[in-house]
């Protein structure tokens, strides 16, 4: 009886990884449609973050050709679109966003993957530097606690955060003022969209003044229980409510992708790659 339990358990186990590996494959496009009084006019916003220098198909064309299918205004990469983690290859995130600024405007903002190379010069150098610099010469904005305008309806801030926000097991709070002193003060007459790639700091990005949170990092809590969530976050928090979804309160809203890719955990269950589409429409 025990062999015959085991034998199940090991066919179990191997049809899930097998379906895990499956789903890395399979891109989910998702929309969310917010209006909101300060939009003047419609504008179609594609949102990726955790890319993790995952390929989907050879130079990432599957997903090139699931963007062009969607066709944004703007693109918003959230952070970590690579892996720094004892090493960093740069060249995946590079190429995709690449192909990307030669059809669409794109902005970037950084993960704790991007802000590492940063935190520990030891190991990375100027790494850094290098892939941003080069990314901005393709004409890509790559926000550092900096804020750019959109026409005149729409303002996008990046925030990096330090690693006590990303610790494991970590209860680390980021207020309205805090983030102020980092990036300056929200806009007023503008949509402000805030880039924290962390979402448990919705608190404060919504007292800085964010009208709309984007936010990653969770991977969608790895595995996904109906009705239950993701279960285990970065931190190793379990179940957590902002692995992934849309959130509103107090007519702020946050955005938290499950992003694209995986890493240290390279599984993915009930948990399909997403490409977030926000369509924000003036609110008559």
């Amino acid at each position: 009886m025990i062999v015959t339990a085991g034998i199940f358990c090991l066919f179990i186990a191997a049809g899930l990884l097998l379906r895990s590996e499956y789903e890395k494959e399979q891109l989910s496009i998702e929309t969310i449609a917010l209006k909101n009084h300060k939009i003047s006019r419609e504008r179609r916003i594609l949102f990726l973050s955790d890319l993790h220098n995952h390929e989907f198909g050879k130079n990432n064309q599957k997903l090139i050709d699931a963007v062009n299918q969607i066709n944004p205004d703007l693109i918003i990469a959230g952070g970590d679109m690579l892996v720094s983690k004892g090493m960093a290859d740069t060249a995946v995130p590079f190429d995709l966003l690449k192909q990307l600024k030669d059809r669409y405007p794109v902005i970037c903002g950084n993960g704790n993957h991007e802000n590492r190379m940063q935190w520990e010069r030891s190991v990375y150098g100027q790494q850094y530097e290098h892939y941003r610099d080069s990314l901005r010469d393709l004409g890509i904005i790559v926000l550092e606690n900096d804020t750019v305008r959109i026409g005149e309806d729409l303002a996008v801030t990046g925030i990096d955060l330090e690693p006590v926000f990303y610790k494991k097991f970590s209860h680390a709070e980021l207020t309205g003022p805090e983030i102020e002193k980092k990036v300056g003060k929200a806009a007023k007459e503008q949509f402000q969209v805030l880039l924290c790639h962390s979402p448990l700091y919705f608190g404060g990005c919504r007292d800085w003044g964010a009208d709309l949170t984007l936010s990653g990092h969770f991977h969608g809590g790895t595995i996904r229980i109906p009705f239950l969530g993701g279960v285990m976050t970065p931190q190793f928090q379990f179940f957590n409510p902002y692995c992934g979804g849309f959130f509103k309160k107090e007519d702020k809203y946050m955005i938290v992708s499950r992003g694209l890719g995986t890493h240290s955990i390279n599984v993915r269950l009930n948990n399909k790659p997403q490409l977030v589409v926000v369509d924000l429409k003036p609110k008559s």
